[in-house]
Protein backbone atom coordinates (compact mmCIF):
# COMPACT_ATOMS: atom_id res chain seq x y z
CA UNK A 1 0.00 0.00 0.00
CA UNK A 2 1.26 3.46 -0.84
CA UNK A 3 2.62 5.58 2.00
CA UNK A 4 -0.31 8.02 1.91
CA UNK A 5 -2.82 5.25 2.60
CA UNK A 6 -2.92 4.13 6.20
CA UNK A 7 -5.29 1.21 6.73
CA UNK A 8 -6.15 -1.52 9.14
CA UNK A 9 -3.93 -3.79 7.07
CA UNK A 10 -1.03 -1.56 7.98
CA UNK A 11 -1.97 -1.83 11.65
CA UNK A 12 -1.63 -5.61 11.67
CA UNK A 13 2.15 -6.68 10.63
CA UNK A 14 -26.58 -25.97 16.69
CA UNK A 15 -27.05 -25.04 12.96
CA UNK A 16 -28.70 -28.02 11.25
CA UNK A 17 -30.15 -27.94 7.74
CA UNK A 18 -33.08 -25.72 8.79
CA UNK A 19 -30.88 -23.33 10.77
CA UNK A 20 -28.43 -23.16 7.91
CA UNK A 21 -31.20 -22.03 5.60
CA UNK A 22 -32.18 -19.33 8.08
CA UNK A 23 -28.78 -17.74 7.55
CA UNK A 24 -29.39 -17.37 3.85
CA UNK A 25 -33.12 -16.61 3.67
CA UNK A 26 -35.39 -13.96 5.13
CA UNK A 27 -37.63 -14.79 8.06
CA UNK A 28 -41.20 -13.82 7.09
CA UNK A 29 -42.16 -13.06 10.69
CA UNK A 30 -39.22 -10.68 11.03
CA UNK A 31 -40.03 -9.15 7.65
CA UNK A 32 -43.57 -8.41 8.78
CA UNK A 33 -42.39 -6.80 12.00
CA UNK A 34 -40.07 -4.45 10.14
CA UNK A 35 -43.05 -2.42 8.96
CA UNK A 36 -43.44 -1.17 12.52
CA UNK A 37 -39.94 0.25 12.61
CA UNK A 38 -39.58 3.91 11.77
CA UNK A 39 -35.96 3.45 10.71
CA UNK A 40 -34.51 0.09 9.63
CA UNK A 41 -31.04 1.29 10.67
CA UNK A 42 -29.03 2.39 13.66
CA UNK A 43 -26.10 4.72 13.05
CA UNK A 44 -22.63 4.01 14.38
CA UNK A 45 -19.23 5.69 14.16
CA UNK A 46 -16.28 3.40 13.53
CA UNK A 47 -13.47 5.36 15.15
CA UNK A 48 -11.14 4.67 12.22
CA UNK A 49 -12.96 7.60 10.60
CA UNK A 50 -11.34 9.98 13.11
CA UNK A 51 -8.38 7.80 14.09
CA UNK A 52 -5.83 10.14 12.54
CA UNK A 53 -6.75 12.93 14.96
CA UNK A 54 -5.40 10.75 17.80
CA UNK A 55 -8.09 11.80 20.25
CA UNK A 56 -8.13 8.73 22.46
CA UNK A 57 -11.21 6.67 23.29
CA UNK A 58 -12.73 9.15 25.76
CA UNK A 59 -12.81 12.03 23.28
CA UNK A 60 -13.88 9.67 20.49
CA UNK A 61 -16.92 8.80 22.59
CA UNK A 62 -17.66 12.50 23.08
CA UNK A 63 -17.38 13.18 19.36
CA UNK A 64 -19.71 10.32 18.45
CA UNK A 65 -22.29 11.46 20.97
CA UNK A 66 -22.11 15.14 20.06
CA UNK A 67 -22.40 14.30 16.37
CA UNK A 68 -25.64 12.40 17.06
CA UNK A 69 -24.72 8.74 16.53
CA UNK A 70 -26.59 5.89 18.23
CA UNK A 71 -23.45 3.83 18.72
CA UNK A 72 -19.70 3.63 18.46
CA UNK A 73 -17.34 0.99 17.04
CA UNK A 74 -14.01 1.49 18.80
CA UNK A 75 -10.66 -0.14 18.15
CA UNK A 76 -9.60 -2.51 20.92
CA UNK A 77 -6.14 -0.91 20.81
CA UNK A 78 -7.65 2.43 21.89
CA UNK A 79 -9.36 0.80 24.87
CA UNK A 80 -6.10 -0.89 25.81
CA UNK A 81 -4.28 2.44 25.61
CA UNK A 82 -6.89 3.97 27.91
CA UNK A 83 -6.47 1.17 30.46
CA UNK A 84 -2.68 1.32 30.15
CA UNK A 85 -2.79 5.00 31.07
CA UNK A 86 -4.71 4.19 34.25
CA UNK A 87 -8.27 4.43 32.99
CA UNK A 88 -10.99 2.23 34.51
CA UNK A 89 -13.33 0.21 32.32
CA UNK A 90 -16.24 0.91 34.68
CA UNK A 91 -15.72 4.63 34.14
CA UNK A 92 -15.63 4.12 30.38
CA UNK A 93 -18.87 2.16 30.49
CA UNK A 94 -20.54 4.88 32.53
CA UNK A 95 -19.37 7.52 30.07
CA UNK A 96 -20.87 5.53 27.21
CA UNK A 97 -24.14 5.10 29.09
CA UNK A 98 -24.27 8.77 30.07
CA UNK A 99 -23.69 9.73 26.45
CA UNK A 100 -26.37 7.32 25.23
CA UNK A 101 -24.02 5.28 23.06
CA UNK A 102 -24.12 1.53 22.48
CA UNK A 103 -20.93 -0.37 21.62
CA UNK A 104 -22.33 -2.35 18.71
CA UNK A 105 -18.98 -3.71 17.55
CA UNK A 106 -15.23 -3.29 18.00
CA UNK A 107 -12.17 -3.71 15.80
CA UNK A 108 -9.34 -6.14 16.45
CA UNK A 109 -6.97 -8.38 14.49
CA UNK A 110 -6.51 -11.77 16.16
CA UNK A 111 -4.96 -14.35 13.83
CA UNK A 112 -7.61 -16.94 14.60
CA UNK A 113 -7.83 -18.46 11.09
CA UNK A 114 -4.18 -19.15 10.22
CA UNK A 115 -2.86 -22.70 9.77
CA UNK A 116 -0.19 -22.39 12.47
CA UNK A 117 -1.55 -24.05 15.63
CA UNK A 118 0.63 -22.04 18.01
CA UNK A 119 -0.38 -18.71 16.47
CA UNK A 120 -4.06 -19.68 16.62
CA UNK A 121 -3.74 -20.66 20.26
CA UNK A 122 -2.25 -17.27 21.09
CA UNK A 123 -5.04 -15.61 19.08
CA UNK A 124 -7.72 -17.32 21.16
CA UNK A 125 -6.07 -16.13 24.36
CA UNK A 126 -5.93 -12.63 22.86
CA UNK A 127 -9.62 -12.85 21.95
CA UNK A 128 -10.56 -13.91 25.48
CA UNK A 129 -8.84 -10.85 26.96
CA UNK A 130 -10.29 -8.49 24.39
CA UNK A 131 -13.82 -9.86 24.63
CA UNK A 132 -13.75 -9.62 28.41
CA UNK A 133 -12.63 -6.01 28.15
CA UNK A 134 -15.32 -5.32 25.59
CA UNK A 135 -18.04 -6.99 27.67
CA UNK A 136 -17.13 -4.84 30.64
CA UNK A 137 -17.91 -1.66 28.72
CA UNK A 138 -21.14 -3.08 27.27
CA UNK A 139 -19.76 -4.24 23.92
CA UNK A 140 -21.79 -6.71 21.87
CA UNK A 141 -19.63 -7.87 18.97
CA UNK A 142 -16.00 -8.13 17.84
CA UNK A 143 -14.69 -8.09 14.27
CA UNK A 144 -12.98 -11.32 13.17
CA UNK A 145 -11.13 -10.58 9.91
CA UNK A 146 -8.79 -13.06 8.18
CA UNK A 147 -5.76 -11.42 9.77
CA UNK A 148 -2.57 -13.32 9.03
CA UNK A 149 -4.16 -15.17 6.10
CA UNK A 150 -4.25 -12.42 3.52
CA UNK A 151 -1.17 -12.79 1.32
CA UNK A 152 -1.22 -16.44 0.28
CA UNK A 153 -4.32 -18.03 -1.30
CA UNK A 154 -5.52 -21.55 -0.63
CA UNK A 155 -7.05 -21.37 2.84
CA UNK A 156 -9.17 -24.47 3.42
CA UNK A 157 -12.67 -23.08 3.98
CA UNK A 158 -13.86 -26.10 5.97
CA UNK A 159 -10.95 -25.61 8.36
CA UNK A 160 -11.78 -21.90 8.47
CA UNK A 161 -15.35 -22.81 9.44
CA UNK A 162 -14.10 -25.09 12.22
CA UNK A 163 -11.81 -22.34 13.49
CA UNK A 164 -14.61 -19.79 13.34
CA UNK A 165 -16.76 -22.10 15.44
CA UNK A 166 -14.02 -22.19 18.10
CA UNK A 167 -14.06 -18.40 18.06
CA UNK A 168 -17.86 -18.36 18.38
CA UNK A 169 -17.77 -20.80 21.30
CA UNK A 170 -15.16 -18.60 22.97
CA UNK A 171 -17.39 -15.59 22.50
CA UNK A 172 -20.43 -17.48 23.75
CA UNK A 173 -18.73 -18.18 27.07
CA UNK A 174 -18.00 -14.46 27.50
CA UNK A 175 -21.03 -12.81 25.96
CA UNK A 176 -19.51 -11.20 22.85
CA UNK A 177 -20.21 -12.33 19.27
CA UNK A 178 -17.29 -12.54 16.82
CA UNK A 179 -18.32 -11.41 13.33
CA UNK A 180 -16.58 -13.00 10.36
CA UNK A 181 -15.24 -9.98 8.46
CA UNK A 182 -14.85 -9.87 4.70
CA UNK A 183 -11.58 -8.25 3.60
CA UNK A 184 -11.51 -7.38 -0.09
CA UNK A 185 -7.73 -7.18 -0.32
CA UNK A 186 -7.19 -10.62 1.23
CA UNK A 187 -6.37 -13.65 -0.92
CA UNK A 188 -8.85 -15.55 1.29
CA UNK A 189 -12.31 -14.64 2.55
CA UNK A 190 -12.57 -11.73 0.13
CA UNK A 191 -15.85 -12.77 -1.50
CA UNK A 192 -19.36 -12.99 -0.06
CA UNK A 193 -19.67 -16.64 -1.07
CA UNK A 194 -16.47 -17.67 0.68
CA UNK A 195 -17.48 -15.89 3.88
CA UNK A 196 -21.02 -17.24 3.91
CA UNK A 197 -19.68 -20.76 3.38
CA UNK A 198 -17.67 -20.34 6.58
CA UNK A 199 -20.64 -18.80 8.40
CA UNK A 200 -22.97 -21.67 7.46
CA UNK A 201 -20.46 -24.49 7.92
CA UNK A 202 -19.44 -23.22 11.34
CA UNK A 203 -22.80 -24.72 12.42
CA UNK A 204 -23.21 -22.18 15.20
CA UNK A 205 -26.42 -20.21 15.85
CA UNK A 206 -24.58 -16.92 16.40
CA UNK A 207 -22.46 -17.07 13.25
CA UNK A 208 -22.67 -13.82 11.32
CA UNK A 209 -20.93 -11.70 8.69
CA UNK A 210 -19.39 -8.25 9.00
CA UNK A 211 -19.54 -6.77 5.51
CA UNK A 212 -18.42 -3.46 4.02
CA UNK A 213 -19.42 -1.61 0.84
CA UNK A 214 -15.80 -0.93 -0.15
CA UNK A 215 -14.55 -4.42 0.72
CA UNK A 216 -17.31 -6.15 -1.25
CA UNK A 217 -16.34 -4.04 -4.27
CA UNK A 218 -12.61 -4.61 -3.74
CA UNK A 219 -13.11 -8.36 -3.36
CA UNK A 220 -15.06 -8.66 -6.60
CA UNK A 221 -18.46 -9.84 -5.37
CA UNK A 222 -21.73 -8.59 -6.83
CA UNK A 223 -23.82 -6.59 -4.37
CA UNK A 224 -26.89 -8.65 -5.30
CA UNK A 225 -25.41 -11.34 -3.07
CA UNK A 226 -26.55 -9.31 -0.06
CA UNK A 227 -30.16 -10.12 -0.95
CA UNK A 228 -29.58 -13.78 -0.04
CA UNK A 229 -28.33 -13.17 3.50
CA UNK A 230 -30.78 -13.05 6.40
CA UNK A 231 -30.75 -10.06 8.75
CA UNK A 232 -29.67 -12.10 11.77
CA UNK A 233 -26.55 -13.12 9.85
CA UNK A 234 -25.68 -9.54 8.84
CA UNK A 235 -26.09 -7.39 11.92
CA UNK A 236 -23.46 -4.69 11.30
CA UNK A 237 -22.54 -3.21 7.92
CA UNK A 238 -19.59 -0.89 7.35
CA UNK A 239 -20.91 1.96 5.24
CA UNK A 240 -18.68 3.99 2.96
CA UNK A 241 -18.29 4.77 -0.73
CA UNK A 242 -15.53 4.55 -3.32
CA UNK A 243 -14.49 6.61 -6.36
CA UNK A 244 -14.06 5.61 -10.00
CA UNK A 245 -10.32 6.16 -9.75
CA UNK A 246 -8.20 4.35 -8.66
CA UNK A 247 -9.74 1.29 -10.37
CA UNK A 248 -10.69 -1.76 -8.31
CA UNK A 249 -7.37 -3.58 -8.75
CA UNK A 250 -5.46 -0.60 -7.32
CA UNK A 251 -7.92 0.98 -4.92
CA UNK A 252 -6.92 0.92 -1.25
CA UNK A 253 -8.47 1.45 2.15
CA UNK A 254 -7.47 5.11 2.20
CA UNK A 255 -9.43 5.83 -1.00
CA UNK A 256 -12.81 5.34 0.65
CA UNK A 257 -15.06 8.39 0.65
CA UNK A 258 -18.21 9.52 2.42
CA UNK A 259 -21.48 7.78 1.48
CA UNK A 260 -22.87 9.40 -1.64
CA UNK A 261 -19.55 10.90 -2.73
CA UNK A 262 -18.58 7.91 -4.90
CA UNK A 263 -20.01 5.35 -7.29
CA UNK A 264 -21.14 2.55 -4.97
CA UNK A 265 -24.74 1.39 -5.57
CA UNK A 266 -25.77 2.56 -2.11
CA UNK A 267 -29.47 2.83 -2.99
CA UNK A 268 -29.54 -0.87 -3.87
CA UNK A 269 -27.39 -1.87 -0.88
CA UNK A 270 -29.44 0.07 1.67
CA UNK A 271 -32.78 -0.95 0.21
CA UNK A 272 -31.77 -4.61 0.36
CA UNK A 273 -30.58 -4.21 3.95
CA UNK A 274 -33.78 -2.38 4.93
CA UNK A 275 -35.94 -5.28 3.74
CA UNK A 276 -34.35 -7.93 5.97
CA UNK A 277 -36.79 -7.46 8.85
CA UNK A 278 -34.10 -6.54 11.36
CA UNK A 279 -32.53 -3.23 12.32
CA UNK A 280 -29.05 -3.23 10.78
CA UNK A 281 -26.27 -1.18 12.34
CA UNK A 282 -24.63 1.07 9.74
CA UNK A 283 -21.11 1.89 10.89
CA UNK A 284 -19.21 4.63 9.08
CA UNK A 285 -15.70 3.32 8.39
CA UNK A 286 -13.21 5.53 6.55
CA UNK A 287 -9.42 5.78 6.49
CA UNK A 288 -8.83 8.99 4.57
CA UNK A 289 -6.00 11.30 5.54
CA UNK A 290 -8.06 14.12 4.04
CA UNK A 291 -10.67 13.53 6.77
CA UNK A 292 -7.98 13.01 9.40
CA UNK A 293 -6.62 16.51 8.73
CA UNK A 294 -10.01 18.06 9.54
CA UNK A 295 -11.81 18.70 12.81
CA UNK A 296 -13.04 15.33 14.12
CA UNK A 297 -16.50 16.54 15.14
CA UNK A 298 -17.02 18.19 11.78
CA UNK A 299 -16.09 14.96 9.99
CA UNK A 300 -18.34 12.87 12.23
CA UNK A 301 -21.31 15.17 11.68
CA UNK A 302 -20.79 15.18 7.93
CA UNK A 303 -20.55 11.41 7.89
CA UNK A 304 -23.80 10.95 9.80
CA UNK A 305 -25.63 13.46 7.62
CA UNK A 306 -24.46 11.68 4.46
CA UNK A 307 -25.36 8.25 5.84
CA UNK A 308 -28.89 9.42 6.59
CA UNK A 309 -29.19 11.16 3.24
CA UNK A 310 -28.16 7.94 1.48
CA UNK A 311 -30.80 6.03 3.47
CA UNK A 312 -33.51 8.55 2.59
CA UNK A 313 -32.68 8.26 -1.11
CA UNK A 314 -32.67 4.47 -0.94
CA UNK A 315 -35.99 4.19 0.84
CA UNK A 316 -37.60 6.69 -1.52
CA UNK A 317 -36.87 4.45 -4.52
Amino acid sequence: MRDNRISRRDFVTGLGAGAGLSVLTRNPVQAASSAAQTDPFRYCLNTSTIRGQKLGIVKEIDVAAEAGYDAIEPWIASIQEYVGAGGALDDLRKRLEDRGLAVESAISFPQWVVDDDAIRAKAIEQVKREMDMLRRIGGKRLAAPPAGATNEPGLDLMKAAERYRVLLETGGSIGVVPQLELWGFSRNLHRLGQCMFVVVESAHPQACLLADAYHIYKGGSDFNGLKTIAGRALQVFHLNDYPTDPPRERIGDGDRVMPGDGIAPLAQILKDLSEKGTQTVLSLELFSQAYWRRDALEVAKEGLAKMKAAVRRALAV
